[in-house]
């Protein structure tokens, strides 16, 4: 077996285990903060490949050595001696890509593939087989055309047989197809977040919150490459941040949340026109909002603006001990079936792989 070989066989065996405990990586988040490029590190426990292992000669074979049939093997100890200061078990980090990350989440949660809309823009690098040659891997062989130049053979020679069609291609009649890289293009996507970030949105919240944007990312990145990514903070008021602030801010006072849909309807207008894009806003909040009348605001929003124009609208409630829940109910009793929109609750973080489907399960 060679070396190649062997290191599938050992990234099938880490694949495997990282399905086998899948939700504790989802909600424990150990991968996040060990992202390098477009690889991910995972802590594992040691795992063992069984090997077969030969010992001395003189150790003798299965059923060998002293005593007769019928004696025990030896008694167990007693226990005594000093405990170790040092772990039992020694965690082994390996490698994994987004891809192969988003492959996993996709098996586990069956969720279709995307289909992208707008103009194609990106371009990706892919195989176009475009021709023919007289030497190629076997693999590659046409065979309708190694036969037409064999039959070419037979005819010019004066050998072909009417009566006796038959037709042995030889080496020199092969064909092979090859190929070339071309540049094709792909869709472009933009997600924009949207969070709350009032006081009744803690710490445990932001992280639910956390823990979701990568996994959502992680399979958007699979259908767009190149997806870019947005934040916006609110709680009376809205203002874009970088990734590591929209996890980080906290704020005190009220709630409205028509200040995060306004900024992010700007965003989508001066940066991304929705003939081009691929466009996913996700609104985090614990629902509560200052007022009626604002949240009358935001549904008109929705309705104008951004239910026309993007894939989908993700809101998706974390619950909080100080949040009323109220917007949830809102929006489910205003656009109750529509699938253009996505509501999803989260009372906590075993409930994230459930969110995740509520918002990629439709394939938009």
């Amino acid at each position: 077996m060679s070396i190649k070989e062997d290191h599938n066989r050992f990234k099938d065996i880490v694949k495997g285990k990282v399905k086998e405990d899948f939700k504790k990586y989802v909600t424990q988040g150990e991968m996040i903060g060990k992202r390098e490029n477009e690889f991910v590190k995972i802590p594992l426990p040691h795992i063992e490949i069984p090997t077969f292992r030969y010992g001395p000669k003189q150790q003798g074979g299965v059923g060998q050595g002293q005593g007769q049939p019928g004696e025990g093997v030896g008694e167990p100890g007693d226990g005594q001696g000093q405990a170790g200061e040092n772990p039992g078990e020694h965690l082994l980090e390996v490698e994994l890509s987004m891809d192969e990350l988003a492959d996993i989440l996709g098996e586990k949660l069956e969720l279709p593939r995307i289909e992208p809309k707008g103009n194609k823009n990106i371009e990706m690098e892919k195989t176009r087989y475009s021709g023919l040659a007289p030497v190629g891997p076997e693999g590659l062989r046409n065979f309708k055309s190694s036969y037409k130049k064999a039959l070419k053979r037979y005819v010019s020679s004066g050998i072909y047989d009417p009566e006796d069609p038959v037709i042995v291609p030889i080496r020199r009649d092969f064909q092979y197809r090859t190929f070339k890289k071309v540049t094709k293009p792909m869709a472009k996507a933009v997600v924009i977040y949207m969070m709350d970030v009032s006081g009744s949105m803690g710490d445990e919240q932001k992280e639910i919150v956390r823990l979701e944007s990568f996994w959502i990312n992680t399979w958007l990145k699979k259908h767009y490459k190149g997806l870019e990514t947005r934040f916006i903070i609110h709680d009376a008021a809205a203002k874009e941040v970088d990734e590591d602030t929209f996890f980080r801010t906290s704020e005190s006072g009220g709630t409205l949340i028509s200040s995060a849909y306004k900024l992010c309807q700007q965003i989508i207008e001066t940066d991304y026109p929705v003939n081009e894009w691929n466009i996913y806003p996700f609104h985090f909040s614990d629902g509560d909002n200052w007022s009626g009348e604002d949240t009358r605001l935001c549904t008109r929003l929705l309705k104008e603006f951004f239910l026309p124009k993007v894939n989908m609208f993700c809101y998706g409630q974390v619950e909080s001990k100080y949040g009323s829940g109220q917007f949830l109910k809102d929006l489910q009793k205003e656009f109750g079936p529509d699938e253009r929109i996505i509501c999803s609750q989260i009372e906590n973080r075993d409930k994230i792989l459930d969110s995740i489907k509520d918002f990629l399960g439709k394939g938009k």
